[in-house]
């Protein structure tokens, strides 16, 4: 098998996809009142303090961020692993009554997604619930589906995107093909 490398992000891009959803955020939101981020665990945490930061710089006044781990809630917890393991999960707000950000770096089948939405449940009754990625690569397996999206990704289902997100910001897409 090898394995062919391309960028679809470079730093600026990501910058720039990071600003376009932070503003698109904003307006969904009518400002920061009662909004909060919370990154998935691990590729949506540094996404989420980006974006965090951005918000903060556009309206002068920073927002809750939140970071929550799935393993537990992972639908193929018992095929996957034995032996999980288990990161913190930090929310130190509460979550009822907020307009949440679910975030993270790249979306795909769903299922990371319904985990977090179903670990976040067990922490209060948000408003609303929203997401945020930057990549969506499609192949959906459940009815799931961002609200904001730094770039849309057609892939095969062998494709495996790696995002780079902390010190070399960048997002390459490595592509598997069978010899």
């Amino acid at each position: 098998m090898t394995s062919i490398k391309r960028k679809i992000l470079d730093a600026d891009g990501v910058n720039r996809a990071i600003t376009r959803i932070s503003h698109e955020i904003l307006e969904a939101n009518k400002g920061i009142e009662n909004l909060a981020l919370v990154g998935i665990r691990t590729g949506g945490v540094d996404l989420a303090r980006y974006l965090s930061k951005k918000i903060e710089e556009i309206e002068g006044s920073s927002i809750p961020i939140g970071i929550i781990d799935i393993t537990l809630y992972r639908d193929d917890l018992s095929i996957a692993t034995h032996h999980p393991i288990v990161g913190s999960t930090e929310i130190d707000f509460s979550i009822d009554d907020k307009n949440l950000v679910l975030v993270d770096d790249v979306l795909y089948t769903g299922r990371t997604v319904r985990a977090a939405m179903d670990a976040l449940i067990d922490f209060g009754r948000p408003k609303a619930i929203m997401l945020a990625v930057l990549i969506d690569r499609g192949h959906r397996e459940l009815p799931i589906k961002a609200d904001f999206v730094g770039k849309n990704v057609p892939t095969s289902k062998n494709d495996v995107i790696k995002a780079r997100l902390e010190g070399d910001l960048g997002v390459d897409i490595f592509i598997s093909k069978d010899d």
